[in-house]
């Protein structure tokens, strides 16, 4: 039986509260929610996205007062970043609550969470007695979900109700960090600026390659169509694939089969909004290959790059 679509809030809450999945919308893709207490419904996430237990998942919350019920402990500096950023497209990474499941964490000693800032399921989480375990709503590994059709495209056949939210207003993943030997680390760029991040906790580094992710987004493939995607000057792109090679480009045009111009103004945020959307029409279409640039590693141009760059990841 397909999914519902629609914007009942008490449909959303009753199907929370008895275990089952709801597609919910949040500013930047839309999630697929279960109880974070309950590891039986966190369960049933990984088997609708097929995703591998050893990916970590992000808990929702609608306040800071409820962080507590998740974590262990906030420091200062996680304080003032979800004064600064949240609700909001921000992650952090914390030591994890012992009520929080072993499943959510993957088995580590920390969980990821954040206020989401969409006012549907801002209400949402505070009709509801516990916070929401939600990666993003699709099979694992390929685009994300920025409207609920995408989200009916990919699972409507594996859950009973998806939060009709609109389309999303920043269009791609939220920035995670996290604290390593007194330290904080970017483990994902995404919806706000690791800039703006350093205006408030001074300096974050880079994380390293590991075997296993210590976030959600980690993995070298992910967020990627069933087409290949290539990265690199597009003229040059064109000329080693002559075929049906569809271009996304930032601001220019190219004399390719087809383009999708994420921002002719060239304002990156739009861009970001617009990235995932694309590679979904363009993974649809005829084309044999997608090309694509280098965007400018600034703002939300490194979470477009982090991206893209995982997309064309070999699998």
């Amino acid at each position: 039986m397909a999914a519902v679509i629609g914007t009942d809030l008490h449909a959303a809450e009753r199907l929370l509260t008895a275990g089952e999945l709801v597609a919910i919308p949040t500013e930047t893709v839309y999630g697929l929610a279960a109880n974070a207490f309950d590891a039986t419904a966190v369960l049933n996430v990984f088997a609708a996205k097929q995703r591998p237990a050893f990916d970590p998942l992000i808990v929702h919350v609608h306040s800071v007062a409820q962080v507590r019920e998740v974590v262990r402990e906030i420091p200062p500096e996680a304080e003032a970043l979800m004064k600064a950023f949240w609700p909001g497209p921000l992650t952090l990474v914390l030591p994890k609550h012992p009520r929080i499941p072993d499943l959510v964490t993957s088995g580590l000693d920390t969980v990821g969470v954040r206020m989401p800032a969409h006012p549907l399921t801002l209400e949402l989480l505070r009709a509801l007695p516990f916070p929401l375990a939600a990666p993003s709503a699709n099979p694992f590994g390929y685009v994300s979900p920025t409207t609920a059709q995408h989200v009916m495209d990919q699972l409507g056949a594996r859950i009973p109700y998806i939060l009709d939210g609109g389309a999303c207003s920043v269009g791609v993943e939220s920035t995670i960090i996290g604290r390593e030997e007194g330290q904080w680390m970017l483990y994902r760029p995404g919806g706000v600026p690791v800039e703006a991040i350093e205006e408030v906790i001074g300096t974050v580094r880079q994380q390293v390659k590991q075997v296993l992710p210590v976030a959600p987004g980690m993995l070298d493939s992910h967020y990627a169509p069933r087409k290949p995607v290539f990265i690199g000057d597009i003229a040059m792109l064109l000329k080693e694939h002559p075929g049906r090679a569809a271009v996304i480009s930032f601001t220019r045009t190219f004399d390719a089969w087809r383009n999708e111009v994420l921002s002719a103004s060239g304002d990156l945020n739009e861009a970001a909004r617009n990235l995932f959307a694309a590679l979904r029409t363009l993974d649809a279409s005829e084309a044999d290959v997608i090309l694509t640039e280098v965007f400018p590693n600034e703002g939300l141009g490194r979470a477009i790059n982090d991206r893209l760059k995982r997309a064309a990841a070999k699998r």
